[in-house]
């Protein structure tokens, strides 16, 4: 076994380039997934996945061994956004919650790691996330049956999108279960390759635009349009992934045995995240986030080294630019994506009430019993609130909701248990 390497290094050599690509590799069936969900453009996800890791990486000093990519936190507004605003509009609220991502940043660098605690504690993140996952529920199961994902339409008969959709489920569950070394690492991108090719018997796949598409092409950036009304919905949903963020450096950190909270600091690495994302909306691509797929694939290779993703970066930005690429994405049927998509927001709704769980909160308490129930029960139910063309529902209420009543209702701990 090589040696680990913990310092980086920007020699060019074959070794770094591919131990790159392949840390592309791992990440990108999750990374092209969240374009192919929400009617985004694939070639421009590559594009603003692989600038903004390269963002990331200056603003951190090179020193985090991590791959910036699509959020899955940010589905369901998008998929709402680009239903009523557009693309543009939505591309507006994503640009606001990176603005949202820098502001708190700032926050920590002057009053330190707790006040996420002090403002985003368990007991709000936690029920916030499992009204992301629970709330895209029927849009997993309209497509694994073969309709639209607002169930308004058939694309592909019933029992035929069955096969397909748990296939690529079944492949999915067991890549993920089973697998060992790097296919552990790649269950998603096994899922939707296996389901692929089962619905070519079915007649499910249309090389025409692959072989229209042009081998070399500028990726279709979209750029934002001024909308008050996706900033205020978009915004709150960015206080769940925030502090996923410190869990995910606190991960990397733990593989890398070093303390990226301290250097080159969590207010460093948060900026990263706010530019990265607000980069990404500038170009019409999702929010960016830490990946813990590439966190899983430092662990196996043992490399640390953070230039890997400088490769893993230039290498997204390449892809980006081959046409091919993103027509071949596009033509993955629909019921290959709705099987993936029944266990992705299954395991969403999880790691919420995972949070929970590891907070070791009292749920029976009456001040933690009225904020969870609070936050899911008006998240889910549709709950709306409403000031002249302003709405507000769903995640986005959710999260304001959880966020003020944390603040308001009697009870709260008096000092903020410090993050560790």
């Amino acid at each position: 076994m090589d040696t680990p390497q913990y310092e980086t290094d920007y020699k060019l050599n074959a070794k770094g380039i591919i131990l790159g690509i392949q840390m592309l590799f791992v990440a990108l069936g999750a990374l092209v997934l969240v374009p192919l969900l929400t009617g985004l453009n694939p070639n421009v996800a590559l594009f603003t996945a692989g600038a903004g890791t390269l963002l990331f990486q200056i603003v951190t000093k090179g020193k985090v061994p991590i791959f910036l990519a699509s959020s899955f936190a940010f589905i369901a507004p998008i998929i709402y956004g680009v239903q009523t605003w557009g693309i543009a509009g939505t591309m507006c609220g994503l640009m606001a919650a990176g603005i949202f991502y820098m502001l708190l940043s700032l926050l920590i660098y002057y009053q330190g790691s707790s006040i996420l605690h002090t403002l985003l504690p368990p007991i709000v993140t936690g029920p916030v996330i499992m009204v992301i996952g629970l709330i895209l529920a029927p849009v997993a199961v309209f497509m694994a049956t073969g309709m639209t994902g607002d169930g308004s339409a058939v694309l592909v008969p019933r029992s035929t999108s069955l096969i397909v959709s748990l296939t690529s489920l079944g492949v999915t569950l067991a890549v993920t279960l089973l697998g060992r070394g790097m296919f552990k690492l790649i269950p998603i991108l096994c899922g939707i390759g296996t389901g692929y090719l089962v619905s070519i018997p079915f007649g499910l796949i249309n090389m025409q635009p692959v072989i229209d598409a042009a081998w070399f092409a500028v990726p279709s950036f979209t750029y934002p349009e001024w909308n008050l009304e996706a900033i205020l919905f978009i915004v709150p949903i960015a206080i769940a992934p925030a502090i996923e963020h410190f869990g995910d450096i606190l991960a990397i950190g733990s593989v890398a045995n070093k303390d990226y909270i301290k250097d080159p600091g969590i207010h460093r690495t948060m900026l990263g995240d706010g530019l990265a994302t607000s980069l990404a909306a500038l170009l019409g691509g999702p929010p960016n986030t830490t990946y813990s797929e590439v966190t899983g694939a430092v662990t196996l290779t043992k490399v640390f080294n953070p230039a890997i993703m400088t490769w893993a970066a230039l290498a997204a930005i390449c892809l980006a630019f081959v046409g091919k690429v993103g027509a071949l994405l596009q033509t993955i049927p629909t019921p290959v994506m709705g099987g993936i998509m029944l266990l992705l927001f299954g395991a969403i709704t999880v790691i919420g009430l995972n949070t929970l769980v590891r907070a070791k909160e009292d749920l029976t308490e009456p001040r933690n019993l009225a904020i969870v129930s609070l936050i899911l029960i008006m998240g889910i139910g549709g709950m709306s609130f409403s000031a002249g063309a302003f709405t507000i529902k769903g995640i986005g209420l959710a999260g304001i909701l959880g966020v003020f009543l944390n603040l308001v209702l009697p009870g709260r701990k008096k000092k903020a248990r410090k993050l560790q």
